[in-house]
């Protein structure tokens, strides 16, 4: 399922005529998922599940400085990958208040997981996320689409310049390895975004990401020696890159694509432009809930472990309406990523007139 279109509107099916007089398709299903109780606070699950992260971060950080000057230390690397990309996961959480009702907690939680703990601004992030959350795989205003390195429209394609006209001849070949590099990246654009004025609190912001970096290196180049510690650097953030990717990129890459002067009611732009990934409670671990994408999307700041019931009225609800619901298996979604990003990039590797 690989699309880059307008998505039309279309003519109201027999369910939207029957819900005319009674508010919007979103309200009718908001009333469903509010009866089934799946929009309150989960604080034991968040405590268990917060509390793991904790004492897999200090295992780590414990065999870390037990093993020593070692070769051995690049399964720590391994491990430390998996836990930083749960660290992401908590900080997403955190940011779309999913753990505290309240703005001052979540904003706290959020800085010390994302910036000290993830070397990650959390208001850059939030700032990010929160604008793709309005406006998921719109052209022009979804910075995750945006071409900045790859392209993700034929459009954009055809008016690419530089490196994304240069990535994107093979950038379906080259997303996994690119990957490799967003760990590093995420903590560049988070230092970058400190001179925005968008920024709210850039020095605490700014103190705490200087504090991760510090601890972080000074670990690497104190216990390790100078090779060990470049290797351990690129294993640990490679596989961090990838871990995140594999977790974001099947929510909504290959998903139809919504250009400027399309209108499309909430409802119909959150569920036409994600998928869902199947799998069971190891998908679920693995990528914190956002397997249930459309649902994350429908209701942000519902806690992880209700999504699945929530899963299994939204669609449901959507086949009364008749709006197509995609899900698909983890590694069928990857695939369908990759097709729409080879697809997109045909104009590129089109040979030149004359």
């Amino acid at each position: 399922m690989t699309h880059s279109l307008v998505l039309p509107a279309g003519p109201p099916t027999r369910g939207e005529r029957q819900r005319k007089n009674k508010g919007s398709d979103f309200s009718a299903l908001s009333r469903r998922i509010a009866e089934a109780g799946l929009l309150r606070r989960r604080p034991l699950y968040y405590t268990v599940r917060f509390g793991l992260v904790a004492l897999a971060l200090a295992g780590c950080v414990g065999a870390f400085i037990a093993l020593g000057d070692t070769w051995s230390q690049l399964f720590v690397a391994v491990a430390l990958a998996v836990v930083f990309g749960q660290l992401g996961l908590a900080a997403h959480d955190l940011a779309h208040r999913q753990v505290f009702s309240g703005r001052r907690p979540s904003e706290a939680g959020g800085l010390l997981v994302a910036d000290l703990l993830l070397g990650m601004s959390y208001g850059w992030w939030m700032n990010k996320h929160t604008r793709h959350h309005a406006n998921p795989n719109h052209e022009g205003k979804d910075p995750d689409v945006s071409p900045d390195i790859l392209v993700w429209s034929r459009r954009q394609a055809r008016t690419a310049r530089g490196l994304p006209r240069f990535i994107g001849k093979h950038q379906a070949l080259l997303f996994f390895p690119l990957l490799t590099l967003e760990g590093l990246n995420l903590s560049f654009s988070s230092f970058r975004a400190m001179k925005s004025p968008s920024m709210k609190k850039p020095a605490l912001e700014g103190s705490l990401l200087v504090a991760h970096f510090v601890v972080y290196f000074g670990g690497l180049f104190t216990v390790l020696s100078p090779a060990k510690a470049l290797l351990f650097l690129a294993v640990h953030q490679g596989l961090f890159g990838i871990y995140l990717g594999s977790v974001f990129a099947p929510n909504h890459k290959g998903m139809p694509m919504i250009e400027e002067g399309t209108s499309l009611d909430f409802l119909r732009r959150q569920v036409l432009t994600s998928r869902n990934v199947r799998g069971g409670v190891l998908i679920d671990a693995f990528m914190g809930g956002l397997n249930y994408q459309i649902e994350h999307h429908l209701f942000p700041s519902m806690p992880t472990p209700a999504l699945a019931r929530a899963q299994v009225i939204t669609e449901r609800y959507c086949a009364e309406l008749g709006i197509p619901y995609h899900q698909t298996g983890l590694i069928a979604s990857h695939r369908e990523a990759l097709r729409h990003l080879r697809s997109v990039g045909e104009p590129l590797r089109a040979p030149a007139d004359g």
